[in-house]
């Protein structure tokens, strides 16, 4: 199964994203980045919408993030 993650710059942003994006009613959970990725703090947020819509919401809401990724 494939799952869209968004590497984050420190677990208190994560936490940030996780609170703002469920406020908003849209799905995102937390989890540890593997490693393989090699990018962000070691933590994501895992979300099923297009990662350009999230880290729209992620600017305009000045929580900063690495990078998208699918797996």
């Amino acid at each position: 199964m494939r799952k869209t993650l968004i590497a984050m710059t420190s677990i208190t942003y994560a936490m940030k994203a996780k609170t703002l994006l469920n406020n908003k009613r849209i799905y995102c959970e937390i989890e540890k980045t593997p490693k393989n990725t090699g990018s962000g703090c070691g933590y994501s947020i895992r979300i099923k919408d297009t990662p350009e819509y999230i880290k729209s919401i992620l600017d305009q809401n000045h929580i900063p993030y690495k990078n998208a990724y699918t797996i």
